[in-house]
């Protein structure tokens, strides 16, 4: 197979404020609301938004401090969610969306393969395959074009938070990256798109933007202002579910990878950690990135497959990169040696049963900073580092 040594890759991102992310957002805020109530609590929560309505739907299971997730306290908990947003607009406002709970309860045909028993280790909740990626060519272990499309939202997003500026809650960003040798040497082009107000001008805009943007990434990637794209149709006003339907799980590439790795069958927002399609995915990424990290390549692709109610993986796939001499299945059995792959190993490893996962829920699930202490993103420590080195 012939490969390309030099070329461009382009990455995106979407904001807190883009449709499909505040249904993942809704939805992982609602997961956040069960697993504070109740630890062990089930849910798969899927949102869709529009002109100033909200439509919840799914299914959830939960044993005890069930007053803590009434319909009362869910519609509660997704107008905090839009608020906190931003979203204050005619066409889609926290306090004049129109709530429409659908919820129910788990099916008892999956709850039998789920449920961990004496005599039955816990099953995955559904077949699937998924994937975990890492790379060294951010600090961070992430590919430099979905890194840096994260940063110019999230700084967006800060700037927008911490002043009264005409910048609205919607945006998205894109970033090519120059490659030569397979290493990236800088950015060709920049584009973003940004909700603003009606009174707002384009030059004023790009102007602004562009000097977010030089603050959020590193001076010797950037391009002349020439190779910078600024609201390319020349006017976002309307934004939001007021100007195109949100759903849940619709970024996943954005959640992921930004297309520089493959992706499972599912998408993570709103789901507990026995869907692997998450809990999987996160353990796929923590192994990846601790290869990495011990300088056994320089890039890696793991791939975990799982059958509904089984325990064990029904494959492991690892790959590092060409030049890599690595033994594979040698380095396969430290992995098994050290980790436990089953979905209560997952779920015990990178403690997954706290409500942990609205923050996931934008800016990617990877490539952020782990909190020990709240629990917060464990699947990013790299504390298996030294037992590969020792073993290998």
């Amino acid at each position: 197979m012939q490969t390309q040594k030099n070329y461009i890759f382009t990455s995106e991102s979407v904001s807190e404020g883009h449709p499909d992310k505040v249904c993942d957002q809704i939805s992982d805020s609602i997961l956040d609301l069960f697993l504070t109530a109740d630890n062990q609590a089930r849910v798969a929560c899927e949102t869709l938004a529009t002109t100033n309505r909200v439509i919840l739907s799914g299914e959830v299971g939960i044993s005890k401090n069930k007053d803590m997730v009434s319909p009362d306290k869910i519609e509660a908990q997704v107008r905090s969610k839009v608020k906190e947003i931003g979203y204050e607009q005619d066409g889609f406002h926290w306090e004049k969306i129109s709530i429409h709970n659908y919820l129910h309860k788990q099916s008892k045909d999956i709850a039998i393969g789920v449920d961990e028993k004496e005599d039955k280790a816990q099953g995955a909740g559904d077949q699937g395959m998924m994937f975990g990626y890492a790379c060294n060519e951010t600090n961070n272990l992430m590919p430099a074009p979905i890194e840096f499309s994260h940063k110019i939202l999230k700084s967006l997003a800060n700037y927008r938070h911490s002043n009264n500026t005409f910048f609205g809650p919607d945006s998205k960003s894109q970033v090519s990256v120059k490659y030569e040798n397979n290493k990236p040497v800088g950015i060709s082009s920049i584009v973003v798109s940004t909700q603003h107000s009606e009174k707002a001008k384009n030059d004023e805009i790009k102007s602004k933007v562009i000097e977010i943007v030089r603050e959020a990434l590193p001076e010797k990637w950037l391009p002349d202002d020439g190779s910078f794209l600024i609201n390319p149709t020349g006017r976002f006003v309307i934004g939001g579910p007021d100007g195109d339907t949100g759903l849940t799980g619709r970024k996943i590439i954005v959640d992921t990878y930004g297309g520089a790795a493959p992706h499972g069958g599912g998408a993570f927002s709103g789901k507990d950690q026995t869907k692997v399609d998450r809990s999987a995915a996160y353990m796929a990424r923590y192994l990846a990135k601790n290869i990495v990290a011990a300088e056994l390549s320089e890039n890696c692709l793991i791939q975990l497959s799982y059958a509904i109610g089984i325990a064990e993986p029904v494959s492991f796939y690892l790959r590092t990169d060409l030049e890599s001499d690595v033994n594979i299945e040698r380095l396969k059995k430290i992995i098994l040696d050290n980790v436990d792959l089953t979905p209560s190993g997952i779920r015990k490893h990178l403690m997954l049963d706290k409500p942990i996962y609205s923050k996931t829920a934008t800016y990617g699930h990877f490539g952020r900073t782990p909190c020990l202490k709240t629990g917060e993103f464990t699947w990013e420590n790299t504390d298996l580092v030294e037992k590969i080195k020792k073993s290998y």
